[in-house]
């Protein structure tokens, strides 16, 4: 019996680009992820999300090399480094809880990597002078330079995720993987770190890979996202197209806040964004016309939430600050054009295109 040996790499690739093929990950009995296929785009802003439990997290440490899939193959660049190991990826990650050193100063946690290639390798190694170089040079980036001295339990939460983020980043990887690393911050850090999430994929265009379950950090950073579902990839593909377009019941029901009001209508599923609806008495046209009664008013600052109930069903509206506001009890027409009615078969799969 002979066998074809599997190509090792493959020619119509980037530096930096990802391909899983057929990934599987069982844990006994349980898998926790079922044949993913899918291509992160070289120098792409890629985002993860899906619910807890959808296999997010064990996707990236399959990708880092710190867990191997049960079966399928993941290539890296175009080279086939399903079972190597992690020093030999060219990837850096960074994790949900930072992993830094407590016994070691900011300085010693960032340049930690590169100490470790200079002791391996004396003649390819970088030099003490390139160490304390580019240590410096990343740190003023991020905001840290006047913290190298100290140690991480003298750090707050946000001087931690940047030393965590400077630590992957002074090793000029051509992949950064990211598990959640904004989680920890509070609301206004979190706003900041986005921007310079931002900032470092626009100016090292190296590919990111970004895990999170934040609606709003997924559609504001990624270029390229990726959905998730019980192991399984769903959809993926520019986030613009993934919100306006999704394809199952699931995606249109995940992705988006508020998140897209879904009825039933016999065996079809019909959907509209609240951003979508027009308000006044319903206008002619094609499409849906909605009306019902106010049951609880959400504040924004920049308007309300209306959490309204018709016969269809339960329905959000959006409401602008310069409308004369509606309060429960209210009775609430809108319309939504038919170019924004999004329809799924029982089968909860799109069938308008």
């Amino acid at each position: 019996m002979t066998t074809t040996a599997r190509p090792t790499t493959r020619p119509d690739t980037q530096a930096g680009d990802l391909e899983l093929l057929g990934i599987e990950r069982r844990f006994g009995t349980s898998i926790a992820l079922n044949g993913v296929d899918l291509r992160v785009p070289a120098g792409s802003l890629t985002v993860i999300v899906g619910p807890s439990g959808c296999g997010k997290s064990t996707l990236l440490r399959i990708l880092a090399g710190l867990d191997g899939p049960t079966t399928g193959r993941l290539l890296a660049s175009g080279a086939d480094v399903t079972d190597a190991p992690v020093g030999r990826r060219d990837i850096a990650m960074v994790f949900q809880d930072y992993a830094l050193f407590p016994h070691m100063s900011v300085e010693r946690n960032i340049s930690f990597g590169m100490r470790l290639a200079r002791r391996h390798d004396r003649t390819d190694g970088p030099t003490r002078g390139e160490i304390t170089e580019r240590t410096q040079e990343v740190a003023a980036r991020f905001g840290i330079d006047d913290l190298l001295d100290r140690r991480p339990a003298d750090l707050s939460g946000g001087q931690r995720q940047r030393v965590a983020l400077a630590r992957a980043v002074v090793r000029r990887p051509q992949v950064l993987l990211l598990d959640e690393p904004l989680s920890a911050l509070d609301v206004a850090l979190r706003a900041d770190a986005r921007a310079e999430l931002l900032r470092l994929h626009r100016d090292l265009g190296t590919t990111l890979v970004l895990v999170t379950h934040d609606q709003h950090e997924a559609l504001s950073l990624a270029t390229h996202l990726v959905v998730m579902d019980r192991g399984r990839v769903v959809q993926s593909g520019p986030p613009q197209d993934v919100y306006r377009r999704p394809a199952t019941v699931f995606v249109a029901g995940f992705v988006g806040s508020p998140r897209m009001n879904l009825w039933t209508d016999g065996d079809e599923t019909v959907g509209w964004r609240p951003s979508d609806a027009r308000w006044g008495p319903c206008p002619t046209g094609s499409g849906l016309d909605i009306a019902g009664t106010v049951d609880v008013c959400e504040f924004t600052g920049a308007g309300q939430e209306l959490h309204s109930v018709g016969d269809a069903g339960p329905f959000v509206l959006l409401q602008g600050e310069g409308e004369a506001w509606l309060r429960p009890g209210d009775g609430v027409h809108a319309h939504v054009p038919a170019s924004a009615v999004h329809r799924f078969g029982p089968d909860g799969t799109r069938t308008d295109g």
